[in-house]
């Protein structure tokens, strides 16, 4: 009896502790999870204070929060959402009211055309940007400029593509928000009647810019989840920035496709007459080889600091398309006239490096996509990492044609078959 009483008291004794340290663990869970929670909102508070302070949506972290109904929110779900997204820099969406906040009211016009009216903005943090308000009227092309746009280049990061930092799509306004680039576009600067500042870019300069548009191509090709093509390279849109480095801009042409397709199928004429491949203007599959092209055509102006036809003007090397006068001439072996346009503003130590530009423009713009090298290949050529082997006649189709005869498959110009380039 006495030891079923012990056992009894042990029992209780044991219900008792176990129950204690119960009540005890719970009452410490419940602080530790209180103290959690409260660390957690005043993250979000800081968080908030960021994005206000960044947007413009409220007063700086620390004053009054505003209402979270009020119309000018950045309508992109939940705070963790919107941070993410600019962490990882995705576009933000933004209100037509933010829009007109940022622009003063669409007060300063920089630029237009079909497409639409740029303005320059600035947001509250003092970061300039260039607001692109898409032509209403253009209807369902400026959906698709729209979607072309942000799908592309807002999947997009590298040094030399400008940044988009978000956009507007209500039914009022469509627009996108871009970084904003102070010394406008290329062709400003390379036809410009005087130049901007009254000087003209020096050669190196130019080189420098013709590498790091390459190496934006490169990327949208080569290192993109998947391969973007550009479509419309040509000099007004490559922009320069405060340091006149070089961003490609304006994807409303681009086409986003999977590596494995080697050929597209496109429906209607895409890219600019002058710059666009010929394959482009021919109910033919195409690849990405039409970049490369394109990017040819702007380094034969930018060698000659010239449109490649200027129409209406009196001399007879104007109104010569110049792509083929300087075939002309580096086949002759008469480089010197070429070489002499592109030093015009001086540089003339950097003599090999236009003439190495010179032939990788004329690779670029052979006539059978297979010949032009890749943009990768580009890159390594102007910066002299790669050989680079005498390119063949790219404008024989014409003469073939202006005598009455058709190119066929066995035609053939000492480049043809060749195994140059590598990663085509």
């Amino acid at each position: 009896m006495a030891l079923s009483s012990g056992i009894l008291a042990l029992s209780i004794i044991g219900v008792l502790v176990a129950g204690i340290v119960t009540v005890v663990a719970t009452i410490a869970i419940y602080l530790c999870a209180k103290v959690a929670v409260q660390m957690y909102l005043q993250k979000e508070d800081k968080q908030d204070g960021h994005r206000d302070a960044w947007l413009g949506n409220g007063a700086a972290a620390g004053s009054t929060p505003r209402a979270t109904d009020d119309a000018e929110d950045v309508e992109m779900g939940s705070m963790s959402f919107f941070i993410e997204g600019v962490q990882n820099e995705r576009p933000v969406r933004f209100s037509s009211q933010q829009l007109r906040g940022f622009t003063q009211g669409f007060a300063h016009k920089l630029g237009s055309g079909g497409f639409g009216v740029v303005y320059r903005g600035r947001f509250p943090n003092g970061t300039p940007v260039a607001v692109k308000v898409l032509n209403s009227t253009l209807g369902r092309r400026a959906e698709e400029q729209f979607m072309a746009e942000v799908g592309t280049i807002g999947r997009t990061y590298h040094i030399n593509l400008v940044r988009l930092y978000g956009f507007c799509f209500d039914a009022a306004v469509k627009a996108l928000v871009y970084e904003y680039m102070e010394n406008g576009s290329l062709d400003r600067h390379l036809f410009g009647t005087p130049a901007p500042e009254g000087r003209a870019i020096g050669f190196e300069k130019l080189q420098e810019i013709a590498v790091g548009t390459a190496k934006a191509v490169r990327y949208l090709h080569e290192e993109c989840q998947h391969r973007i093509i550009h479509y419309d390279i040509k000099p007004e849109n490559v922009l320069l920035g405060a340091d006149m480095a070089p961003k490609v801009s304006d994807f409303g042409l681009a086409k986003l496709c999977d590596r494995e397709d080697t050929h597209l199928t496109i429906t209607g004429a895409r890219g600019t007459p002058g710059y666009a491949a010929p394959e482009l203007w021919m109910p033919l599959p195409v690849t990405h080889k039409c970049d490369v092209y394109s990017y040819g055509m702007l380094l034969f102006e930018m060698l000659g600091r010239r449109r490649n036809l200027e129409l209406g003007l009196h001399s007879r090397e104007s109104q010569e398309w110049y792509p083929r006068w300087v075939w002309h001439r580096f086949e002759a072996g008469e480089m010197d006239a070429v070489l002499a346009r592109a030093m015009a503003a001086g540089d003339l130590d950097a003599t090999e490096k236009a003439a190495r530009m010179c032939k990788v423009a004329l690779w670029c713009v052979q006539y059978r996509p297979e010949e032009r090298p890749s943009m990768g290949n580009v890159v390594r050529m102007l910066e002299g990492e790669e050989q680079i082997a005498a390119p063949g006649n790219p404008f024989a189709h014409l003469a073939a044609y202006s005598a009455g005869v058709t190119l066929s498959d066995d035609t053939t110009t000492d480049s043809y078959g060749s195994s140059a380039f590598t990663g085509k």
